[in-house]
């Protein structure tokens, strides 16, 4: 059987790493943060929360990463922990909700924001979402080597348009003062569930560092680029997005802030007449490019749960000539079209995404406490520092996060736990099918 090739280097894991976070959150998700926290310094905190919850999370990673650096990344983190069936429900929720979840609503956005230069009916936006989901799958079939160059163009490209906003924004056209403006009539001791509620748009924009470790069976030396790629992902994805809403915050008061539906653009469009489309271009080279990774990354879990025959065989089929899980890969852009079709909104998109998402990245955290006692042999060329405490401030803040989406958004939240109950039925059929 053909295998996967080792071709990823640390530099192309980085790029997927940062490319797979910087979508578009940080151009969308500002403004529902500050909606939920107006004011300044307090909403920057809930992102440098998110970074915290990042980095605790790749420092995490870094070691289950060192331990296991084959292919599938978290569902084989969960496998080792806690068997074959957690790790088919996370596979099977990858599949179901997370991954194609967020590529239905990345689409979706990306065909929004050309709006900005062509008009389109809504059929003409899901028809152009499908067809960038469609196109750049049969991109990432042809290979990682491509894939990891196309990673690199356009992570570069949305860095540099970042990069733009926040020198513009923050350092020659903005007003810095703003952002040291309290509102006096926000306290966020009358309001602690606010916090939790701004993190769903900040983890959506985080979501995406632990990437780099679905692709470890085609990286070169896996045991320490794959950790090193998603510690240094965290690090500079969570200093792009402080100092964006820094340049957001110099540039547009909190009632302009929150009002925004483009908050990078109604910035821009501070600066320059045609500031709003220069960001909007960004915008959709950012998407893009984001599209692009999560086309080839995921694909590898079920690529990995079908060669545990615990999924439909076909997914573990790689190409003879570019040595891809290219039905695996197929599968996904079907499924994400449909829910093109199916779903509703881009913010109900994320919300559903994203509960489901932290849930899970949980119990991986809680897995590496499970495998320090369950499993005392496996070599760990990396350690998590301060341990137990790196991992329990990931976890605990993860948790509080989940319980308070299921508090204040009960219809998204509920629509995953339905889907994760048939994902037992599932496994279960998969499980008598691979011992006939």
């Amino acid at each position: 059987m053909t295998e996967l090739k080792k071709k990823l280097t640390l530099y192309g894991l980085t790029m997927i790493a940062i490319g797979s976070s910087i979508g578009s959150g940080i151009f969308i998700s500002p403004s529902e943060v500050v909606k939920s926290i107006p004011d300044p310094l307090f909403a920057l905190s809930v992102w440098a929360i998110g970074g915290l919850i990042a980095l605790t999370g790749s420092l995490t990673f870094s070691e289950l990463g060192s331990m296991f650096p084959g292919a599938g990344g978290v569902y084989i983190y969960l496998k080792k922990a806690y068997g074959d069936k957690m790790a088919f429900l996370y596979g099977w929720i990858t599949l179901l909700v997370i991954n194609t979840g967020a590529l239905a609503a990345l689409s979706l956005g990306f065909a929004n924001y050309l709006t900005f230069f062509i008009p389109l009916t809504d059929g003409e936006k899901v028809m152009i979402a499908m067809a960038v989901i469609l196109s750049l799958t049969i991109i990432n079939v042809r290979g990682v080597g491509l894939s990891q160059m196309f990673s690199n163009v356009f992570t570069g490209l949305k860095l540099l348009a970042l990069l733009l906003i926040v020198v513009l924004g923050a350092f020659v056209f903005g007003d810095a003062s703003r952002v040291f403006h309290a509102n006096t009539s926000f306290l966020p001791t009358e309001h602690p569930q606010a916090f939790l509620t701004g993190l769903i748009g900040v983890l959506w924009s985080f979501g995406g560092w632990h990437h780099a470790s679905y692709l470890s069976g085609e990286a070169i030396d896996a045991k320490r680029t794959v950790p090193k790629a998603m510690i240094i992902g965290v690090v500079v994805v969570t200093a792009i997005y402080l100092t964006a809403n820094f340049a957001y915050f110099s540039l547009l008061n909190l009632d302009e802030f929150a009002a925004s539906q483009r908050v990078a653009g109604d910035a821009m469009n501070k600066i320059f007449t045609r500031g709003g489309q220069m960001v909007s271009l960004a915008i959709m080279i950012s998407v893009f490019g984001t599209i692009g990774i999560y086309t080839m990354s995921a694909p590898r879990i079920y690529y990995a749960m079908a060669k545990d025959k615990i999924f439909f065989n076909v997914l573990a089929k790689v190409h003879p000539k570019f040595s891809t899980p290219y039905i695996a890969m197929g599968f996904q852009a079907v499924w994400a079209c449909i829910l093109l079709m199916l779903w509703g909104t881009f913010t109900e998109l994320i919300t559903y995404t994203t509960f489901m998402d932290i849930a899970f990245m949980s119990l991986a955290g809680i897995s590496l406490i499970v495998l320090r006692y369950k499993d005392k042999t496996t070599e760990r060329p990396i350690k998590v520092p301060l341990y137990p405490i790196v991992p329990l401030i990931f976890i605990l803040i993860s948790v509080a996060f989940v319980i308070n989406t299921l508090i204040v958004k009960p219809q998204q939240a509920i629509a995953g736990v339905v889907l994760l109950l048939i994902g037992f039925i599932a496994y279960y059929y998969f499980s008598r099918k691979s011992k006939a």
